[in-house]
């Protein structure tokens, strides 16, 4: 399993086609609590870029990107009943969605890990 990262700010984890997407650590501390999820619904296509979701903290709101293109399969409900697990997990239990990657290329343009540390640091 790979893990890539956006300059928004979301991770995705590919195996096999498959990808779960959610925010990163960096995101889900600049946000502050989490209170709120929209996310997105299961059977539509999203282009890279597209609004997949929403996610409303006690500071902001920010939209949720979709990192590559592809076709929701799974929202995490257990997020939708307790958004707060974007805080205590975001890279595990607070994942937001899952999708069939489109174009793997668009993946594997992403930022691994230290790309992604060294662009948030100067962030």
């Amino acid at each position: 399993m790979t893990i890539k990262f956006t300059p928004d700010h979301e991770w995705l984890k590919l195996d096999n086609g498959q990808a779960v997407v959610g925010i990163t650590v960096h995101a889900q501390d600049a946000l502050g609590d989490v209170v709120f999820v929209e996310l997105p619904e299961v059977g539509k296509t999203y282009a890279k870029g597209d609004v997949a979701g929403v996610v409303e903290s006690v500071k902001a709101a920010a939209d949720v990107y979709m990192p590559v293109d592809g076709t929701v399969t799974e929202v995490n409900e257990e997020l939708r009943a307790d958004p707060a697990l974007a805080n205590s997990d975001p890279l595990g239990a607070g994942w937001f969605f899952k999708i069939t990657v489109a174009d793997q290329s668009q993946f594997d343009a992403l930022m691994d890990d230290t790309a992604y540390t060294k662009f948030s640091e100067a962030a």
